[in-house]
């Protein structure tokens, strides 16, 4: 029998990198801190593990981000603590809601931008609650943890971005071409030309697709640093946010043709010759035109005219599925919505295409084509306003309890448990349920306290200039900043990190002792029990109720859209809806597969609900004849229910309009909008009932 001994393994050239820039970058900071004369130059240390990350665009981004809600903090401690000072349980107040209502802003942005005011809350916090039996001393306080902090923040942002910095180029573009090659999957699918696939497999395909959104939704994200990049991608920015709601825009097309294609087949049992033929032509071309193969612009291979004639010869082949011979109303009414789907694919898929090459040309020179690329942004994303209020709620709660807690007891170290729970509380606000992220840094800041006991009670005395310094912290602080960099290890690697960093930064190393330290830690450890626990009860929600909610706010759009007498904008409306997808499917993958499978077939459903009550509104001023004012107040009342089963009249008025509309001898894009419309809703609505549209001449 042979015992084999466990591996460990090593650490990578770029684990190592970037713990040694992280690590220079302390240096400094701290060096420089010490230079100047700033009382306590461990807080530049601190600040510079705190904003280091991996990827040079992202350190530059964050270090706007907080040097800004740095100074924004600072300046409210100056307001509260000289004005507040003499009424400690006013201030406390007064801080717990300065803390809760920046931890609310925050979370209602939804980007990176919303670190500025996270940290504008929390470090109040950090800077306020230590000065508070001292305010007269509260603006030189501010001035120079403010100094000390924008040391850290410079040093960091230097080292990273000129030694060897690690580009966002390789992530954003990895990201940017998984999204595209996902859809074009997608396309592939649709257009092979055989049966549809059974239910129970299409089920699995929808959840599959609904991960799309979470890339689009990873990649809006991700593109927020790119302007901080330090390569060619800078020049990129505005393509790749085009691209992302031109993405986002695609989705709910590609999920309407993949429907009429189905409910074709039903209507027509099969595919008949033109369809087939229509089908291949499109395949074709999307082979030709590939956005992840043509890497030179179209000039080179193909000239803008020859491009824009081949999607005129493909736009006038779709347009013919809408002329047949025998075609009963309803397989008529397909055809036309299908065409009309298929022609705003050929369009969009072409956006797609150009802007990807655009990002190709910017990477490569260094200079885009110059085009009117309008992107819609963040400012439409999905907000949670009742849980952005129960975690500041939480947080409010906390910081209170904490301070009530450091005022009854005349506990010297109070001020450091307050400051632990505004820290935890803002810092894993995001998630559903922040408590098993709050106890796992409990747990780890709990077994940093030895290290840190070492360092403050035994090495930090025996230093006797900044080269031992070094030495001392090298071997610890290289160490963890490589597991840092390690995703799997994060986690274990930043609390024990902070832990050190933290302890370091908030003692005199020069006069402390036993005592001190270990009052000092039970304060860290009681604000971030405190934390957990408040959090758990006033705040921490499961992935299912999360889930609900996004659902039911994906219903609350649609009875908006559905009750309102205004049109709105497609791609708005996309563009959320595939973030609310993209926060769904995070959720729903936490639940049973079956349960899944229902939820990403009647999401995708209700996108193209979305898309067809917009169509709808867009047509309904052209055709004042048609009850189309009805027909919405009863989708709007459908969209309120729970239960989302449609009644008989809504198929009667559906079936009435659509007959009403088939044998209008116009042509005109509304005429194709409102029978595109119509189509979607009885399909979507009604998928199984029997079909019984009237032919012109016939009556009821």
């Amino acid at each position: 029998m042979t015992m084999t001994m466990p591996t460990i393994k090593l650490f990578s050239r770029a684990e190592i990198i970037y713990s040694l820039k992280s690590f220079t970058a302390a240096m400094l900071a701290l060096y420089l801190a010490s230079r100047a004369g700033l009382p306590n130059s461990f807080w530049s240390l601190l600040t510079v593990y705190v904003v280091s990350q991996p990827l040079a665009g992202m350190v530059r981004s964050k270090a706007v981000y907080r040097l800004c809600g740095t100074f924004i903090g600072s300046t409210a401690t100056v307001f509260l603590i000289p004005t507040l000072s003499n009424a400690p349980v006013l201030l406390s107040l007064a801080m717990a809601l300065w803390v809760s209502v920046c931890l609310f802003v925050s979370l209602m942005d939804r980007t990176p931008r919303s670190y500025t005011f996270m940290l504008a809350g929390y470090t109040a916090a950090l800077i306020g609650f230590p000065t508070v039996q001292t305010p007269d001393l509260i603006f030189n306080t501010a001035v120079t943890r403010v100094e000390e902090i924008s040391l850290g923040i410079l040093c960091a942002t230097l080292l990273h971005s000129v030694v060897l910095p690690a580009g966002l180029t390789n992530s954003v573009m990895g990201l940017l071409d998984k999204t595209l090659t996902d859809t074009r999957r997608w396309l592939k699918d649709i257009f092979s030309t055989g049966a549809p696939v059974p239910k129970e497999d299409y089920d699995a395909i929808s959840a599959s697709r609904l991960r799309l959104s979470v890339d689009i939704t990873q990649l809006r994200l991700l593109a927020t640093h790119i302007p901080y990049d330090t390569g060619n991608l800078t020049w990129t920015a505005g393509a790749v946010r085009a691209m992302q709601d031109r993405v986002a825009e695609l989705i709910p097309t590609l999920s309407a043709v993949e429907d009429r294609l189905k409910a074709l087949y039903k209507a027509e049992e099969g595919f008949s010759p033109d369809v087939v033929a229509v089908i291949n032509r499109i395949s074709q071309w999307l082979t030709e035109h590939d956005p992840l193969t043509d890497r030179v612009d179209l000039a080179e291979s193909l000239t803008a005219a020859e491009f824009n004639d081949q999607r005129l010869q493909l736009r006038d082949a779709i347009q013919r599925l809408e002329s047949g011979s025998g075609q009963t109303p309803w397989s008529r009414a397909l055809r036309i919505s299908l065409a009309s789907y298929l022609e705003e694919l050929v369009l969009k898929w072409q956006a797609c295409m150009i802007l990807r090459q655009d990002i190709t040309q910017g990477m490569r020179h260094g200079v885009m084509p110059r085009r009117r690329i309008a992107a819609i942004g963040n400012r439409v994303l999905h907000r949670d306003l009742g849980m952005a209020l129960l975690s500041s709620l939480a947080a409010f709660i906390a910081i209170g309890f904490c301070c009530l807690f450091w005022i009854m007891l005349g506990w010297d170290s109070g001020a450091t448990a307050a400051m632990m729970a505004a820290v935890f509380c803002s810092f894993f606000a995001v998630m559903d349920d922040p408590v098993p992220a709050i106890n796992n840094f409990l747990k780890y800041t709990f077994w940093s306290a030895p290290l840190s006991a070492i360092y403050i009670l035994v090495l930090l005395p025996m230093v006797q200039d900044f080269g031992m310094l070094v030495l001392v912290c090298a071997p610890l602080f290289i160490v963890l900043g490589c597991y840092s960099a390690r995703p799997a290890l994060l986690m274990v690697a930043l609390p024990l990190l902070f832990g050190v960093a933290g302890t370091l930064s908030s003692h005199d190393t020069d006069h402390a002792d036993v005592i001190t330290f270990i009052n000092s830690t039970t304060a860290q450890l009681f604000g971030t029990f405190v934390a957990a626990r408040v959090t758990q009860l006033f705040r921490s929600v499961g992935a299912d109720w999360s889930a609900r909610r996004i659902r039911k706010a994906i219903r609350r759009d649609l009875v908006v859209m559905s009750s309102g007498n205004r049109t709105h904008q497609l791609q708005i409306f996309a563009v959320r809806m595939v973030d609310r997808i993209g926060l769904l499917v995070t959720r729903i993958a936490q639940g049973e597969v079956t349960r899944n499978n229902i939820i990403a077939r009647e999401t995708l459903r209700d996108l193209r609900l979305g898309t067809n009550v917009i169509a709808l509104q867009q047509a309904r001023r052209a055709f004042p004849s048609i009850g189309f004012p009805a027909l919405l107040a009863q989708l709007a009342a459908l969209f309120r229910t729970a239960e989302n089963q449609p009644a008989g009249t809504l198929l009667a008025a559906i079936d009435g309009a659509l007959t009403e509309i088939l044998r209008m001898p116009e042509k005109s894009a509304h005429w194709r909008t409102a029978i595109t419309a119509l189509v979607g809703l009885r399909h979507n609505l009604f998928p199984d009932a029997p079909v019984k549209l009237l032919a012109a001449g016939e009556t009821a």
